[in-house]
């Protein structure tokens, strides 16, 4: 076949607002993962859990979640049923995850003291096997969703968008409305933001479902009937041999890392609460960024569907690692305390500028991430023949949990060595020293040694804007050649 016949039907196009609808798939997900950053003040304050233990079991339930990711990902790729390929698991991951957190926040400080540390890791265990369900569709169905270089990113937007909204507009919640309500982390709290959770992550899966319907067939799945047949063993070598998934897994697990600690409750606690000595002010400020963020990741995806994703990556991630740099070098320097909006002064405004362009340029990676999975995936289809975006996803997800689960226990360990051993942080406490120290590391000097590592990582990224139009040219060629071989079988 001719390029030019190659190149005219390579590319899977989708509605765009399918793309939307569909990338609220992750942000239905998103809503656990933030009402569950604050599960460490349920389960200490009120299941009477200790600091240490509820970290090391937050821990260890990350690595759990990433050992069931595979596995998850292997049946993703083997179903092909009436409701398609990722649906199901997309419907049943939503209504577990509802269910288990209705379940872990009303019974478990009911249950006999000597059975409810038991009872609340098999509840959260639960609780992760939906969330898996539900996150390594978000991942595998970019494949089906697009594979034009110029539309994949556009996920990206609507995730971006979507993930700022969520975690703004909940940090204002929580900060500014329900901790002012109820006073501190009770049961009342709890109560009202997981319903609101509850009910908003169930419409948003609905719509993403919706989204998907019409791709979610055989004829979007890699080379269809003459993809390689995969089994569970497959998952190494795959790994293995697959460089790209490699680097784009490390670059962005140290990144996640970082991100988790620094948007981890307890450190937005002692970051705004302690040091700067306003917690409501976590809110304003993520008010007052929302704008700027929003306008950089719409510049990335921009760079990315001229660029390609991988310069967008690089770009994004210098930029952040500068920000981190400046704001330790500032909080050493000055009194958090001046950093006030009732007299805005030069501390208020570089604290403003910096923060947005650390929290902006930063998450751009993850925001990427996903339609970049897909990218890898299409590279092991052109390489191998197999069409496996299930394992490939959660093979990422994978790595990326074992790691991103130190985030808790870097956490709770960092505030005990300084004394906080049966209760984290509040903002009742008073700035000391040690506690200063500590908050510094945990909100800028760990995200800004990851953003190094990471960008390092990706200057050797083999999949540039250029290599993925010939893969998928390559793929186009031989599904195109596949088909013509079924048709004289045929008869």
């Amino acid at each position: 076949m001719s390029s030019t016949a190659i190149n005219n039907q390579q590319y899977n196009k989708a509605k765009l607002w399918e793309i939307g609808f569909f990338a609220l798939n992750n942000t239905a997900t998103n809503l656990y993962l933030f009402i569950l950053a604050f599960v460490s003040y349920y389960a200490a304050g009120i299941a009477g859990i200790a600091v240490v233990i509820i970290s090391t079991i937050l821990m260890s339930m990350r690595i759990f979640d990433g050992i069931s990711d595979p596995i998850i990902g292997y049946l993703v790729d083997k179903t092909e049923g009436k409701f398609g390929k990722f649906r199901p698991f997309m419907i049943i991951g939503n209504i577990i995850l509802a269910t288990s957190i209705i379940v872990l926040y009303n019974v478990t400080h009911l249950i006999p003291e000597s059975f409810r540390l038991v009872f609340f890791i098999l509840i959260y265990a639960v609780h992760i096997v939906g969330y898996t369900c539900q996150t390594a569709v978000t991942k595998a169905a970019q494949t089906v969703l697009t594979n034009d270089p110029k539309q994949r990113p556009l996920f990206a937007i609507f995730d971006g968008i979507y993930n700022t909204l969520l975690f703004t507009v909940g940090q204002i919640y929580v900060a500014s409305y329900l901790i002012q309500k109820h006073g501190d982390f009770n049961m009342g709290l709890f109560t009202e933001l997981n319903t609101l959770a509850i009910i908003l992550a169930g419409v948003f899966t609905i719509l993403a479902a919706i989204g998907i319907s019409s791709k979610d067939k055989k004829e979007y799945f890699g080379l269809a009937e003459a993809t390689v047949q995969t089994k569970f063993r497959d998952f190494w070598p795959i790994l293995k041999n697959n460089k790209p998934l490699l680097k784009l897994v490390v670059a962005v697990t140290v990144d996640k890392l970082a991100f988790s600690m620094l948007r981890h409750a307890v450190v937005v606690v002692m970051l705004f609460g302690i040091l700067i000595g306003d917690y409501a002010l976590s809110g304003t400020i993520s008010m007052i960024t929302i704008v700027p963020t929003l306008l950089i990741t719409f510049w990335a995806v921009a760079k990315a569907r001229k660029t390609g994703m991988k310069k967008a990556f690089l770009f994004s991630t210098w930029i952040a690692l500068g920000a981190f740099a400046t704001l330790i070098g500032m909080f050493l320097i000055i009194d958090g305390s001046t950093i006030s909006m009732s007299s805005i002064g030069i501390a208020t405004i570089l604290f403003i500028v910096l923060y947005t362009l650390a929290m902006g340029f930063g998450q751009v990676p993850s925001t990427l991430v996903n339609p970049m999975i897909a990218d890898v995936s299409d590279y092991e289809t052109s390489k191998s023949g197999r069409y496996v975006p299930g394992m490939i996803g959660t093979m990422f997800s994978f790595i990326d949990k074992l790691v991103t689960s130190l985030a808790p226990a870097i956490v709770g360990f960092a505030v005990a060595i300084i004394g906080f051993k049966d209760a984290f942080p509040t903002v009742t406490d008073v700035l000391t020293p040690e506690l200063k120290a500590v908050t510094i590391v945990l909100a800028f000097g760990i995200p800004a040694l990851a953003l190094l590592v990471s960008g390092l990582i990706m200057t050797r990224y083999e999949l540039s804007a250029e290599k993925m139009q010939e893969i998928q040219a390559s793929i186009a060629e031989k599904k195109s050649v596949n088909t013509v071989e079924e048709h004289k079988i045929a008869n």
